[in-house]
C-alpha cells in the first residue's frame, strides 16, 4: 500500500508571489498622488487653496483659524435643522486666548455639488462669505470676483 503524500509546509515569512506567479499586488496609486487622498483630505485642500488665495489680499487672515467639519452641530437637545437652514459654513468670534475661526462643513457642500470644479467654487464662496462676516465687510470687498461664474 502507498504512503499518503503530505503537502510541504509553507515557508515562513512574507509571500513573494501570488498563485499565478506574477508577484504580490501593490497599492493602486502611490500615496503622493491625488488618487490616494481621501475625500476629507481633498476637501481640506480646497479650503486651504481658497484661504491662500485670499491671504494675498488680506494678510490679517493669518490670525484666523480655518476648520473643516463633517456636518454642523446641533446646539440644543431636540433642535433640528430643516432643509433650507443647513449651513455650509460658520464663524466663531475670537475669545481670550483663542483666535477667530471660520468653519466649512464638508458634507453639506459635497451634497450640493457634482464635480471637483463646482465644489472648489462653492468652497471659495463659503470661505469668502464667512471671512466677510468676520471682518464686517461685504463678500465683494473681500474678493472682487465673488459671485462670478
Amino acid at each position: 500500500m502507498d504512503k499518503p503524500v503530505t503537502p510541504r509546509a509553507a515557508a515562513p515569512g512574507p509571500r513573494r508571489r501570488d498563485r499565478h506567479g506574477r508577484g504580490m499586488r501593490g497599492p493602486i496609486a502611490p500615496p503622493q498622488v491625488p488618487l490616494a487622498a481621501s475625500r476629507a483630505e481633498a476637501f481640506a485642500d480646497l479650503v486651504q487653496d481658497s484661504v491662500e488665495r485670499l491671504e494675498r489680499r488680506w494678510p490679517q487672515l493669518a490670525d484666523i483659524d480655518f476648520l473643516v467639519l463633517e456636518v454642523p452641530r446641533l446646539d440644543g437637545p431636540g433642535q433640528a435643522l430643516n432643509d433650507e437652514a443647513v449651513p455650509l459654513g460658520g464663524t466663531i468670534s475670537a475669545r481670550e486666548g483663542r483666535p477667530a475661526r471660520v468653519v466649512v462643513y464638508r458634507r453639506p457642500v459635497e451634497i450640493r455639488t457634482k464635480g471637483r470644479d463646482e465644489r472648489a467654487a462653492l468652497v471659495h464662496e463659503v470661505v469668502v462669505e464667512q471671512v466677510a462676516e468676520l471682518l464686517g465687510l461685504t463678500p465683494e470687498t473681500v474678493d472682487p470676483r465673488y459671485g462670478e461664474d
